[in-house]
């Protein structure tokens, strides 16, 4: 199965860098990973709604001309559903079993996703009610999907 990671702006510290770099790494022996980051847009200091709205358009379509017809879309969103860890394992269990050649994460800016990347999204995916540098949540999602792998192989993983 093929796991994209669809991704707003780039990572700036080595750190982050270096654990997307291990986590992928590992991966390799489970599935065949792509890191996709699409540009940021700055935002101004005290935007007002109609920009925000813009920018998050701007950064979707971006986004979305990454996602091919057929990917299974899974959205990283405040308001999604939350999996425990033994849940997101079944989740790509289930969708591998059901045929899906293509699953596609998609992490947004710093101002979230576009309503077009949401309607696109055929689950939407929280890891908490707090937010997260959208940075850092790529290392999160890694580990998380590299944790799903090795529970679905009954393969020993920290708890």
């Amino acid at each position: 199965m093929k796991i994209t990671l669809v991704t707003v702006g780039k990572i700036k510290e080595r750190y982050l860098e270096d654990a997307v770099k291990e986590y992928t790494k590992r991966l390799g022996r489970y599935c065949k990973l792509e890191v996709i980051q699409v540009a940021d847009e700055k935002t101004p200091d005290g935007a007002g709604e109609a920009v925000v709205r813009q920018i998050k358009e701007t950064e979707g379509k971006r986004i979305l001309s990454f996602i091919k017809d057929g990917a299974y879309v899974i959205a990283l969103a405040i308001e999604g559903n939350m999996l425990s860890s033994e849940e997101l394992a079944e989740t790509l269990r289930r969708l591998g079993v059901e045929g899906a050649k293509q699953i596609v994460f998609v992490i947004g800016g710093s101002l979230g996703l576009s309503q077009e990347v949401m309607k696109r999204a055929d689950y939407v995916l929280s890891f908490s009610r707090m937010t997260f540098p959208h940075q850092m949540m790529r290392v999160i999602l890694l580990e998380q999907i590299y944790r799903g792998y090795r529970i679905m192989m009954g393969q020993p993983y920290h708890k």
